[in-house]
């Protein structure tokens, strides 16, 4: 298939980890392990808040959508990616391939918005906290997710649409365990300046808009927090910011990293790497930065455990 055009009912040969065969087995059960921390991880979040009317407040409503979030994106990754140890690699076809690039562009997408919506959250919690509940009210709070989820859906669709347009003829052979997009742009042997414009503008709009946004919103919340400081006191939300600000440190760089550069100086046994920061360890993290951070929700974790 090499040095042909590969048409959307042809295969693309995902090479995964076959190419460390002495790693197979530790790589598999760490991988593993990784995974089934992080679903636990994050549907004990999910269960708890659920269960328990006292975490029924905004900032748990959103915690709840990213754990769903981080459950989602590493649920499409990894199954694929632990079969590949079994497997010398593993066939998919170019419209599966898109259809995973676009499902954990869109999920990705989406927690970049709900990132910034928590944010927004901590803000009105510390800087307005006599009208907290009154502006972060739940018809509020169900808009503020649904915008993210409709960021996220339409801000895939034109990587996705462009990429199918494009042709692949330099290799069927894709170096990583999982249709990146910028694995595909540098197989192409088609011009990718519009994707790569497209993904830098709209980069701009969202990712950097989104940053943008909670560096200004953590800006007033640190003069604020000052102010009550001078006065003697501690905001009661101040422990929670902690928490949010690590989660968000740590998915944009590995972000920024990976995504925000030319396809030229791109890598594909570089980015297979860095990868595998956002799309393992930090959906591992964020439950244990949220739970350990959180002295209300392990206050909840310790009744139920004492209660049963």
């Amino acid at each position: 298939m090499d040095g042909e055009n590969l048409s959307l009912g042809e295969e693309f040969l995902l090479v995964g980890f076959s190419d460390l065969p002495h790693l197979q087995a530790p790589l598999f059960a760490s991988f593993l392990l990784i995974y089934l921390m992080t679903l636990a991880g994050n549907l004990l979040i999910m269960t708890t808040i659920y269960c328990d009317a006292r975490l029924h407040t905004p900032m748990y409503f959103f915690l709840t959508n990213l754990s769903f979030i981080d459950i989602s994106y590493t649920s499409v990754i990894f199954p694929p990616m632990l079969a590949h140890f079994f497997l010398d690699g593993t066939y998919i076809s170019l419209t599966e391939c898109l259809l995973q690039a676009y499902f954990f562009m869109f999920v990705l997408s989406t927690e970049v918005v709900l990132l910034t919506v928590m944010a927004y959250d901590r803000y009105v919690a510390i800087c307005n906290p006599l009208r907290y509940m009154t502006i972060m009210n739940k018809g509020v709070c169900m808009q503020l997710v649904v915008f993210s989820w409709t960021v996220g859906f339409v801000d895939a669709l034109p990587h996705t649409v462009l990429i199918s347009g494009l042709s692949f003829c330099k290799s069927h052979t894709i170096n990583h365990f999982f249709c990146d997009v910028a694995a595909l742009m540098k197989m192409s042997c088609s011009s990718t300046s519009r994707i790569e414009t497209v993904t830098y503008i709209l980069g701009a709009i969202v990712t950097m808009t989104s940053f943008v946004l909670i560096i200004t919103s953590y800006i007033n919340i640190v003069s604020s927090i000052r102010q009550i400081a001078a006065k003697g006191g501690t905001p009661k939300a101040f422990s929670t910011c902690a928490s949010h600000l690590t989660v968000v440190i740590l998915f944009y760089a590995s972000l920024c990293s990976t995504y925000m550069r030319p396809a030229s100086t791109y890598s594909m046994k570089e980015n297979k790497i860095l990868s595998l920061t956002y799309i393992a360890i930090t959906p591992l993290c964020n439950p244990i930065i949220y739970t350990l951070k959180n002295a209300e929700f392990k206050n909840v974790l310790m009744k139920e455990k004492n209660t049963a």
